[in-house]
Parts: structure tokens; sequence; C-alpha cells
């Protein structure tokens, strides 16, 4: 395995982690613990660097793979949408925005299924990746802001988190229907 593999790898296994701190995170309630809150932020954004890191270095030394191209996306939806579900729980996102996103992406992993079954592999175009960016910022701003604001300054995180998730919804629904339409003639050959 590749060092870019393993970076994703890597990804997949602090999602878990990340997990554990954003629901002890308990934002929005009397429980809340900005610790770890900022450690969910920091998980998150370490994990978010891995993406840049291993296509960089998979791009520049030629080491893409077929692995590489299904499993980054897969580690990027696991970890954005896990992020994500928090977010609603803590509520400071739309149940719709989640829909959104959750719909996109099986949407684009059926699409996959799809080319696969004909040996083709279909990596991340540039606009799913602008959404995937979209939404890494989106979320790290959340743990951050939510760990460094103070008491009077909660309701301007959360509307300023609630703006920032109705962005990521309309970037994701527009990359999907993008992907969709550049990848329809594989419903066209689909038996």
């Amino acid at each position: 395995m590749n060092l870019p593999n393993k970076l994703t790898m890597m990804r997949v296994v602090l999602v878990p982690v990340f997990m554990v701190f954003a629901a002890l995170a308990k934002y929005g309630t009397a429980d809340f613990n900005a610790t770890f809150s900022l450690v969910a932020g920091i998980i998150f954004t370490v994990a978010s660097i891995t993406d840049f890191l291993d296509g960089y270095i998979a791009r520049k030394n030629h080491l893409v793979t077929d692995f590489g191209k299904f499993m980054d996306p897969l580690a990027d939806k696991c970890l954005t949408t896990a992020a994500f579900i928090y977010m609603v729980v803590d509520g400071v996102c739309s149940p719709i925005v989640l829909a959104v996103i959750l719909f996109r992406e099986f949407a684009v992993a059926g699409v996959r299924m799809i080319a696969a079954e004909t040996g083709t592999v279909i990596a991340a175009n540039m606009w799913g990746k602008v959404k995937t960016v979209l939404q890494m910022l989106t979320i790290i701003f959340y743990y951050f802001a939510a760990a460094l604001a103070g008491p009077t300054d909660v309701g301007v995180v959360s509307l300023v988190t609630v703006v920032l998730c109705w962005l990521c919804g309309a970037a994701t629904l527009l990359s999907g229907c993008i992907y969709l339409w550049q990848n329809r003639q594989l419903f066209m050959q689909a038996k």
C-alpha cells in the first residue's frame, strides 16, 4: 500500500475517533464541553489535511491507484457525513441539508457501481472537490467556533453555521446534478 492510500486509510480510522469527541461535546446543551468540541475540530482538521495530502502526493509521484480513486471519496463521505449528522443533532444543520448530502452520495455511489460493472473507475470531478472543501471548511468552522465562542457568541456561531450548511446543501445538489449529467451515458448502457 503506497503512502497516499495509507493517508486515506488514516482518514477512515479517524472517523470514529472524531465521532466520539463530537458526541461528547454536546453543543447547545448545559453539558456542552468546549474542550471536546476543540478536540473534535482538531481531529477533523487533521483528517481533512490528509485528504489534500493523499491526492497531492498521488498525483505528484504518479501513485494514483484504483483503490485510491475508490477509497478517497468514500473516506471523505464517511468523515463529512458523520460530522453533518452531529451538526443536525446539535441543531445547527437542517435535516433537509443532510438529506441532500446523503442522496447525492448514494446517487454517486450508484453511478460508480454501474461503472465498475464495465471495469470503469470514475474519479471525483472538480465540482465534487469544491463541494467537499466547502463542507470541510464549514465543519471546521463549526467545531472551532463552538469551542472558542463565549456564552454570548453561541447565537452568532449557530447562525453562521446554519447559513454555511445551506450553502453546502446547494453546492452538494449542484455537484450531484453535474456528476449525474456527466455520467448519464452509463444509465443508457446499464442492462
